[in-house]
Formats: C-alpha cells, structure tokens, sequence
C-alpha cells in the first residue's frame, strides 16, 4: 500500500526558479528524500524509492543538495581505518 500526500505552492514558483512544473516537483520530492536521508531517518534506498530513482544514483546525486554520501563520527571512521 502507497500514500500520497499533496503540497501546495504558488503557480509563480517554478517560473521563479527558471524551472518546468515537473523539474520543481522532482527537485522538491528530492529535497525531501535527501534530507530525510541526511538526519538518518531513512536509509539510501527508501529514499531512493520515494523519488523513483536506483540507490547509487541517488547516492551520486546527493551532492546537488549539499548532503554527504557518507556521514561516519570520528569513532565511526577510527573503527573503519581499523578494519581495513
């Protein structure tokens, strides 16, 4: 089962951001599925679904929204170099 929720926005703002409709609707399910992902409330591939996308690809765009691939804490990355 899917949800579906709906935002309302000024017919104006995809024109202000040179964009079309759907361009703005993208970037805008895209923002979402990225922040979400950041603060790790979902993880890469749930976030990839919510905006129709494979998981690497997701990965490789979130530079667009300024959002790190990879976020480990300095424990998190000393265990890593460890385990290398």
């Amino acid at each position: 089962m899917t949800h579906q929720m709906t935002i309302d926005y000024p017919d104006t703002l995809p024109d202000f951001l040179q964009e079309s409709v759907s361009e703005f609707e993208q970037e805008a399910r895209f923002a979402m599925a990225a922040k979400m992902f950041e603060s790790k409330r979902i993880p890469s591939g749930i976030a990839a679904g919510l905006v129709g996308m494979d998981r690497v690809s997701f990965l490789l765009k979130l530079h667009e929204q300024h959002v790190a691939m990879i976020d480990l804490d300095a424990a998190e990355l000393a265990a890593d170099i460890k385990n290398a």
